[in-house]
């Protein structure tokens, strides 16, 4: 008998995480999931899943949460997926250094601290699979969305280095890069919005963009976007990451994705901002 292959998923408390951990349990790995609030945690655990504690914008938990999933799984770990984002709509110039800062922690260095923790344990097997959630807002740049695009682009550079680094080590690093997917980032970034941006929006030059076009599409009633797809397009390509023999070094997710990956490659830059600022 195969022995059971396990994995660690970051951010399951909706949305891709969730899809995917239940997912791969059915399909026979040895899943622990994690969420950034006890409440979470004990919600999957009752719905059957191994679940730990890790925030990553707590460093701590992020160590106790590790060590956890290894007594879980016997102290191996075949694969690790990293997800589990958020963002601060904002235009860049209004964006508060502390912010930025904050927001680097929990989708940037934390996501770097937990990697570090499992190659160890990966390099010691002679094998694994490293799986960062990106987006294509880690390679094409949208209005507001400079906080997320700034983290995104870091994770993807330093996904590229590491896949460099670790080549012949057996650990194959992936960047997965979904466009529109059906979960609660919108409603996340409300609370980012309020606490950033609301308080100094009227001394903005962009007061009038912030009252009308940016609040209506956070608190607006807003059905799926036109080339949104549900969480599991996402599962679909991680299975491909994580079980394939030879897995890709990036996987697409949707046709915006696709559309903007090839315009990247063939437009000149000025051409492609022209294409974003379009898609704003």
């Amino acid at each position: 008998m195969l022995e059971r292959k396990s994995i660690l998923i970051t951010g399951c408390s909706s949305g891709i995480g969730y899809t995917c951990a239940h997912g791969l349990k059915v399909r026979g790995w040895q899943v622990v999931a994690s969420c950034r609030r006890r409440a979470d945690v004990e919600r999957l655990r009752s719905e059957g899943l191994d679940c730990v504690l890790i925030d990553y914008e707590d460093e701590p938990s992020i160590h106790a949460g590790f060590e956890e999933a290894l007594a879980l799984t016997g102290g191996g770990l075949d694969a690790l997926f990293n997800n589990g984002a958020y963002g601060i709509p904002a235009m860049t110039e209004d964006l508060p250094t502390d912010a930025l800062r904050q927001i680097f922690e929990a989708n940037f260095f934390g996501w770097h601290t937990l990697t570090c923790r499992a190659i160890p344990v990966m390099r010691e097997a002679g094998a694994g699979r490293i799986v960062q959630c990106s987006s294509v807002l880690g390679f094409a740049a949208l209005r507001t969305r400079g906080a997320y695009n700034a983290t995104k682009f870091a994770l993807e550079g330093l996904s590229d280095t590491m896949r460099v680094e670790l080549h012949g080590t057996g650990i194959h690093i992936a960047l997965i890069e979904p466009g529109p997917i059906t979960t609660k980032i919108r409603e996340n970034a409300r609370g980012q919005y309020e606490k950033w941006i609301e308080p100094i929006a009227e001394h903005s030059p962009w007061e009038d963009f912030y009252a009308t076009t940016l609040r209506e599409r956070l608190y607006g009633e807003k059905g799926k976007d036109r080339y949104e797809l549900g969480p599991e397009a996402v599962f679909h390509k991680l299975i491909h990451a994580i079980e394939s023999p030879r897995p890709q070094p990036r996987y697409y997710v949707t046709t915006p994705t696709y559309f903007a990956g090839i315009m990247k490659r063939m437009l000149p830059t000025r051409l492609f901002d022209i294409l974003m600022r379009r898609s704003s």
